[in-house]
């Protein structure tokens, strides 16, 4: 099984580099107010997957934190229960 997976993963990564070998001619993008960045067609594609990518974990933050505060609140729940179950009043 690991040699499968080891496989997969030598096989996207040789596709991602022919991918990448294949795009390197300049291309311009255009932004607002006349501004233009001219790189790589490849570079340009891995810097707005990784700009996405960096947008979807900060989406994420709020309720990564609304989780672990949740998650301390319930804790501090069981301790309280199982302190009142030791001692009996």
């Amino acid at each position: 099984m690991r040699a499968v997976l080891w496989g997969c993963r030598i096989f996207i990564f040789l596709f991602l580099l022919a991918f990448a070998l294949k795009n390197t001619e300049p291309v311009s993008v255009r932004f607002f107010f006349d501004a233009t960045w001219q790189a790589p067609l490849i570079i340009i594609v891995l810097a707005f997957f990784a700009g996405g990518a960096v947008l979807g974990l900060m989406a994420l933050l709020g309720t990564v934190f609304g989780l672990r505060r949740e998650i301390s609140r319930l804790k501090r729940e069981v301790a309280l229960v199982k302190q009142q179950q030791i001692t009996p009043s």
